[in-house]
């Protein structure tokens, strides 16, 4: 079975894609997420995937959260719509993370739970994780989790499971995005 680091965004956007993976990889999960905020948002996170890796017994590795250096990427970006150039930025530091941890411990492939999300779009989610592939040398996996009611299978399995689902993609700026919409 070929070894998989699986980027995870979050516990409830993990629960379908593991399980799916599972039946063809030995999945690892990676939670690298710099760009949720705020941190007690973030923290949250990371207790949610650690209760679903313990009760599923999955391995995951949780990473460093460095929010620093991502507001430092997306500096002249805080405007940018959902799907927008952040979006891309934000990708290309978390994949760049994942994949170079991906060749530093001999995984033959790597993937997202990020195409779950019906917030995100896809071409631009493989677009990066294409580029890190030739860069590390490592495989990418271009699946598109959503297809055939993906996300609400994994919503509905989180919820079974007990797991709190959150209300926007994780940055500060989706967030105030949200609540923008939410007003009107």
């Amino acid at each position: 079975m070929k070894k998989l680091l699986l980027h995870i965004c979050c516990a409830p956007c993990s629960v379908y894609v593991v399980r799916k993976l599972m039946e063809e990889y030995d999945v690892t999960g990676f939670f690298y997420n710099p760009n949720i905020h705020p941190e007690e948002e973030y923290k949250f996170r990371v207790d949610e995937l650690k209760k679903i890796s313990e009760k599923l017994n999955w391995k995951i590795i949780i990473s460093d959260y460095d929010d620093k250096r991502w507001f430092k990427l997306v500096k002249g970006h805080e405007k940018d719509p959902e799907r927008g150039e952040r979006c891309t930025i934000c990708f290309d530091m978390r994949f760049n993370k994942l994949f170079e941890y991906g060749e530093s411990k001999g995984f033959d492939i790597v993937a997202s739970t990020l195409s779950i999300s019906p917030y995100k779009n896809i071409s631009q989610i493989n677009e990066v994780g294409f580029s890190k592939s030739r860069k590390f040398n490592v495989e990418f996996l271009p699946e598109n989790f959503k297809k055939k009611d993906g996300f609400n299978i994994g919503k509905k399995m989180s919820v079974d499971l007990g797991i709190i689902h959150q209300n926007y993609c994780g940055c500060i700026y989706s967030k105030l995005e949200r609540e923008s919409k939410l007003k009107k």
